[in-house]
């Protein structure tokens, strides 16, 4: 049995983290593995008072939820062209690093792969990683990528 047969690609839409897909393409190839894609809804991304709240909310989640298919659909495909089998997931987690915990445990995810944003200082402190918090939260390796780009940006704030 080969060492990668079940790679997970958590995305959130952004160019940074479909370049992950790239990294999993290649593993997945090489190991014979099979790709499951996910994208985590943060039903509660804001807090705010009175009825503008829930409507607010509301579109918040059917934006996101379109989003999210249309990045689900585009990495399928370009797994799906270099002949891998995949799976995409949408779900809503209001702790994004626990439902990727969780998902990895119940697929028996062999590998994760997911791209940094590269933020630093102050943008890293009051955004947090995803990434950091997945690192600590999952029990199987985690392989980080970042697009070039970001590795420069990165370079420039520190």
């Amino acid at each position: 049995m080969s060492l990668y047969q079940h790679i997970m690609v958590p995305i959130d839409g952004s160019e940074t983290s479909l370049h992950a897909i790239e990294h999993a393409k290649a593993i997945g190839k090489a190991f014979g593995g099979s790709v499951l894609v996910l994208y985590v809804i943060d039903p509660y991304p804001f807090t705010g008072i009175g009825t503008d709240l829930a409507y607010g909310q509301a579109q918040y989640v059917a934006e996101t939820s379109e989003q999210a298919r249309d990045a689900l659909a585009r990495a399928r495909q370009e797994l799906e062209q270099a002949g891998l089998q995949v799976e995409t997931l949408s779900l809503e987690g209001s702790i994004v690093q626990n439902t990727i915990s969780q998902v990895v445990q119940e697929r028996g995810i062999d590998l994760v792969v997911m791209a940094s944003h590269g933020r630093s200082g102050l943008e890293k402190f009051l955004l947090g990683s995803t990434t950091d918090r997945v690192l600590g939260s999952v029990q199987v390796p985690v392989l980080v990528v970042r697009r070039p780009d970001d590795a420069a940006s990165a370079d420039k704030t520190d």
